[in-house]
């Protein structure tokens, strides 16, 4: 069964071309992987269609800094929405 965390780690090396071992739990998405606005836009709808049958939605990239902040963001909207 595919994590969370790897789901969202293939998203953003995808959409960034990144290597699996720079996207890490604690890897800030701006700092680090230098993701601008339109990067995080994007991760965003990506994760959004990735889990929309747990009808995930990301309203503001707002206190998601780092992958782990976008993990625990979606792991507590699937638990809100079951």
């Amino acid at each position: 069964m595919t994590t969370t965390f790897e789901k969202i780690q293939a998203i953003i090396i995808d959409q960034l071309g990144k290597e699996e071992e720079e996207v890490l739990v604690t890897t800030k998405l701006k700092d680090e992987l230098e993701a601008d606005s339109l990067d995080l836009f994007q991760i965003m709808n990506d994760i959004e269609d990735e889990f929309e049958d747990f009808d995930v939605k990301i309203e503001t990239d707002e206190g998601l800094e780092t992958v782990q902040d976008l993990v625990d963001y979606v792991d507590n909207q699937i638990k809100a929405n079951k």
